[in-house]
């Protein structure tokens, strides 16, 4: 029998996200919100997520990049903690960020830039030396 939408969802999510962002998610979740929380883990992550064309890896930092622009603040952090498990590097969200500096904004940029710091070890934060 094959997998359904939402139980992909649920084990990609899982997997990006983390166990324990997951439980507290659904443990927050409400008859007001369940059908949304349904809706963003069939369609999201059993079906965006889920997609083989791109790596996990490159999805992460695409999501952080429109995060940034759009000045999604939480969701961004969320995405940041969550590069841990798709193997972005911190410089790379640094060039991402850099990116979103010349194509959305400065500002935009440097409010990522902020949540970054926050959210990233000071040794995490070291880019390598490309010299």
């Amino acid at each position: 029998m094959a997998e359904s939408r939402f139980d992909i969802g649920m084990r990609v999510r899982r997997e990006v996200l983390g166990d324990a962002h997951v439980d507290q998610a659904q443990a927050r979740q409400t008859s007001f919100d369940a059908d949304f929380q349904r809706f963003i883990t069939e369609t999201a992550w059993g079906t965006l997520w889920a997609r083989p064309n791109l790596d996990r890896r490159t999805r992460s930092v695409v999501t952080i990049a429109i995060l940034a622009a759009l000045g999604r603040a939480d969701e961004l952090a969320l995405h940041i903690r969550a590069s841990r498990n798709t193997g972005v590097a911190p410089h790379e969200i640094a060039e991402a960020l850099l990116h979103v500096a010349v194509y959305a904004g400065v500002p935009a940029a440097n409010s990522a830039f902020a949540i970054a710091k926050q959210i990233l070890t000071p040794t995490d934060e070291q880019a390598p030396d490309t010299r």
